[in-house]
């Protein structure tokens, strides 16, 4: 098995807490950052534009994607626009269709002719690639973001998705493709394996790394350990 530094593919650490993003920041072998609203919004962070500027004060060497929050077009690329004028490390986020399931294409197109560094989220097929791609500036550098754990929530297998973008995305040298929403720790290696530029981790898949190559003897012991301690502190008898 790999070790962490070994990996060819980044890790990129997903989250909203400040004091978990510069801890993983700080990471050798966290290699950018990423955000949404959701992540935001579970974070209690109500001031959107403070929050992000206050992390570009600390983090200024590695990317950091921000999203927009507009559901309509002309206004997601006011945020665009500005969200990317904060700083030189910041890649936008922009969803693949707003909520009326309108597509951003136009909208990629034109902030990617303008030179913004996009991060094109939320796409779920093939289809959606070829499409993201046809209009991406090929001189700009980007990130076209597939939600491979969403992809397996349904039951589908999301590796033979990923391997074909990045087969797609050759056409694009200033351009990776990013697995995101991993749901286990061993989806890492498995994006490694079939050279997946870049995976999104949250935090708390993060922590598990401590555990790679660990001794599975020793880990069935440690949750043999586990029940007993939770039994003893929980008083059960019969």
């Amino acid at each position: 098995m790999k070790r962490v530094d070994e990996l060819k593919t980044k890790i990129f650490a997903d989250g909203a807490d400040k004091t978990g993003m510069l801890e993983m920041y700080a990471k050798p072998y966290i290699k950018g950052l990423t955000t949404n609203p959701t992540l935001m919004r579970k974070a209690g962070i109500s001031d959107y534009k403070s929050f992000c500027k206050d992390i570009l004060l600390s983090i200024q060497d590695k990317p950091l994607s921000f999203e927009v929050f507009s559901d309509e077009f002309e206004e997601m690329e006011r945020q665009a626009l500005e969200i990317s004028s904060w700083a030189d490390n910041v890649y936008v986020k922009i969803p693949i269709t707003n909520t009326r399931s309108q597509p951003s294409y136009d909208l990629i197109a034109k902030l990617s002719a303008n030179r913004v560094k996009v991060n094109v989220t939320a796409l779920m097929s093939l289809t959606q690639v070829r499409d993201v791609i046809s209009v991406l500036n090929p001189e700009v550098p980007s990130y076209v973001s597939i939600f491979a754990g969403r992809i397996a929530d349904t039951g589908r297998d999301p590796l033979p998705i990923i391997a074909a973008a990045i087969e797609m995305l050759k056409m694009l040298p200033n351009s990776e493709l990013i697995w995101a929403s991993p749901r286990e720790l061993l989806n890492i290696f498995q994006a490694d394996a079939i050279g997946c530029h870049i995976i999104t981790v949250t935090n708390d898949i993060l922590k598990k790394l401590v555990l790679v190559g660990y001794d599975l003897e020793l880990f069935s012991l440690d949750t043999v350990k586990m029940f007993h301690n939770d039994a003893l502190q929980a008083g059960y008898s019969l």
